[in-house]
């Protein structure tokens, strides 16, 4: 199974009508499929089949017009790119990982 190290980032509108409710709804659905790393961040290790069901989801949850999501596919060697200041929150996908 081919599986994708990706970043997901979330801006919600909670001004909006229902943003708050938007907002806790997006960061359960990416809570089941990866690791919080910063508030609107999530760190995932996904099949290609988690990722379009992820994406499905996220899809009937935002509004459009006022929220974003951006996924990062990360490649292979993310981990010599990425630099940390402070506390480490992020997944180590050498590791066993339960999805």
């Amino acid at each position: 199974v081919c599986s994708s190290d990706l970043l997901i980032t979330y801006d919600v509108n909670i001004t909006s009508v229902n943003g708050a409710k938007r907002l806790r709804n997006v960061a359960r659905v990416c809570k089941d499929y990866g690791k919080r790393v910063q508030n609107s961040v999530f760190e995932c290790l996904l099949t290609e089949a988690q990722l379009v069901v992820l994406k499905n989801q996220l899809n009937k949850i935002i509004d459009k017009k006022q929220d974003s999501i951006r996924i990062y596919l990360l490649g292979k060697n993310w981990k010599n790119k990425v630099e940390n200041i402070g506390q480490n929150t992020g997944l180590d996908f050498s590791d066993e990982l339960i999805i």
